[in-house]
């Protein structure tokens, strides 16, 4: 059963919950104080934060207007008013995003994805000396990995930072298609491609993002076909099996964990204690990366 539907909420085709705007912007205006934003104290307030035409004055509006919208009954913002109103209550990048989707305007996706990964899965990489680990962007750019992981997929250090993507290397790179069997290339290759297509339409001002898929577009006639069967998949966990050179197949679960802030990927790469690959694993770790080549 739908909830009932609060005084001053509008649905329909903006959907605008009008009085959780305005109880959103009353609570944000008392937590400001004049000095915050560079205005003088004045006289007494009969109430903590700012007033209400110190922060039409500060988004440009005139006070009749956002006194309405701190009402419930004011016009639906604009998404340039979003982002005075935002700018004059010093809303962090969390808040903006929430008042967008109070006034029915989603947030703009961020010009490009963010590609620093956080010092603590940086640490959590270090620390798991037996078991593959590496982070991917949303576009499947390897930003950071782990010993075993180089021992398992390549050094991925030995390439330029440009090269350092699964997709790239996977449809450019024979010898790293070979890793997967023929069964797990033709996965591979249908999901990777839908998931690139996620993150081209999630970031469509990364122009590394667009690079990539150019140079794909122009490199690979088998990723030209399925980049255009407009297929969308994101990433997902998923078992597959490694074809190594050194250690043999490996049947290997790989664990995919979301950093939904950075729009990153964190993927562990594990075997079943006391099957064959959980043993092939720990020859890995004995065997290392020496002289072997980077692999995807």
């Amino acid at each position: 059963m739908v909830g009932a539907r609060r005084q001053g909420q509008t649905w329909g085709v903006e959907h605008v919950d009008r009085a959780e705007l305005a109880a959103f912007l009353r609570r944000w205006r008392a937590r400001i104080q004049p000095a915050d934003v560079g205005l003088p104290a004045g006289g007494r307030r009969r109430t903590p934060g700012l007033r209400r035409q110190e922060v039409a004055q500060l988004a440009g509006m005139s006070v009749e207007y956002y006194i309405r919208l701190e009402q419930g009954r004011g016009p639906r913002p604009s998404r340039q008013m979003i982002g005075a109103i935002s700018r004059a209550l010093r809303l962090s990048e969390d808040e903006t995003a929430h008042l967008h989707h109070l006034v029915g305007e989603p947030p703009l996706p961020p010009s490009a994805m963010p590609r620093d990964v956080r010092p603590g899965i940086l640490h959590l990489l270090d620390r798991l000396d037996d078991t593959p680990a590496m982070v991917c962007s949303a576009a499947r750019d390897v930003l950071a990995w782990n010993a075993m992981a180089a021992a398992l997929l390549g050094d991925f250090s030995a390439l330029p930072p440009g090269e350092r993507n699964l997709i790239w290397r996977f449809f450019t790179d024979p010898d790293a298609r070979a890793l997967h069997d023929p069964a797990g290339q033709a996965d591979f290759a249908r999901r990777a491609v839908a998931d690139l297509r996620s993150a081209a339409a999630r970031y469509p001002a990364d122009s590394d993002l667009r690079r990539l898929v150019d140079r794909l577009l122009a490199g690979s006639a088998e990723f030209r076909d399925l980049w255009a069967r407009q297929d969308v998949e994101v990433r997902r966990s998923t078992s597959k099996r490694i074809v190594h050179p050194v250690v043999g197949p490996l049947d290997l679960d790989c664990e995919a964990l979301h950093d939904p802030h950075r729009d990153q990927w964190t993927i562990f790469y594990t075997a079943a204690p006391g099957t064959p690959s959980h043993s092939a694993l720990r020859l890995l770790k004995v065997v290392g990366s020496q002289d072997l080549a980077v692999r995807d």
